[in-house]
């Protein structure tokens, strides 16, 4: 049987990141950029759809955010290998990160060198980091203190709540939030009450501050 290539699928909302990954995909024989998504909602839907081996996914996505479309990336596709690629490299992200069961996180300033190899070792059945990411993770385990107030908090809330506190941050309307998510527009505010009553918040103000502090949307 001929062999087939490894299909990989980006996820960024800037068109110039995506291009720049697709053409590092590209200069490997055996591996195919076999879907490009714009948003989180997006790279679940083409996961889903393509089956891809490797997910490249940014964290900071519109209408849902990269640690949350890992989650339903590998819920939906659990042969799916994901790998985080990004900008930030703040000890609680990379903590979220692993928790969501991410294989691997990359910066985004280490591509050009590292993303080839990462790709290559969670295909092999590895975890990769950054070494910056490395570092962050090495210095916590030192301390024995990882974050785990960012996890308790999100702990807190459903998946489905997460998807509308993003939403709801992002400036969508209870109704625009029901047909994102395919539900009722009672149910959408059912959701944005019980998610003000968990996280102690009292506006869209404080909850957007909320999104902005966790890394949900970027101010």
């Amino acid at each position: 049987m001929p062999q087939t290539n490894t299909k990989i699928l980006i996820a960024d909302d800037h068109e110039i990141v995506r291009h720049g990954v697709r053409n590092l995909i590209a200069s490997v024989p055996e591996y195919e950029c076999c879907g490009e998504a714009k948003t989180g909602r997006e790279a679940v839907r083409l996961c889903a759809e393509l089956l891809p081996d490797v997910a490249i996914l940014d964290i900071s996505m519109p209408e849902l955010n990269g640690i949350e479309a890992a989650r339903q990336i590998l819920k939906a596709c659990p042969q799916t290998k994901v790998l985080i690629f990004t900008v930030h490299d703040a000890e609680r992200l990379v903590y979220e990160v692993f928790q969501a069961g991410a294989h691997g996180y990359i910066l985004k300033s280490d591509a050009g060198r590292h993303l080839l190899t990462a790709v290559a070792s969670i295909l092999d059945g590895r975890h990769y980091f950054s070494s910056q990411v490395s570092e962050v993770l090495f210095e916590s385990f030192q301390r024995k203190d990882m974050p785990h107030t960012s996890a308790a908090a999100a702990a807190k809330t459903t998946s489905r709540e997460r998807e509308t506190i993003q939403l709801l941050a992002e400036g969508h309307s209870n109704k625009e939030v029901a047909a994102a998510l395919g539900i009722s527009v009672k149910t959408a505010e059912t959701h944005r009450a019980t998610i003000m009553r968990k996280l102690g918040l009292h506006s869209i103000g404080e909850l957007v501050r909320y999104a902005i502090r966790n890394n949900i949307i970027q101010a």
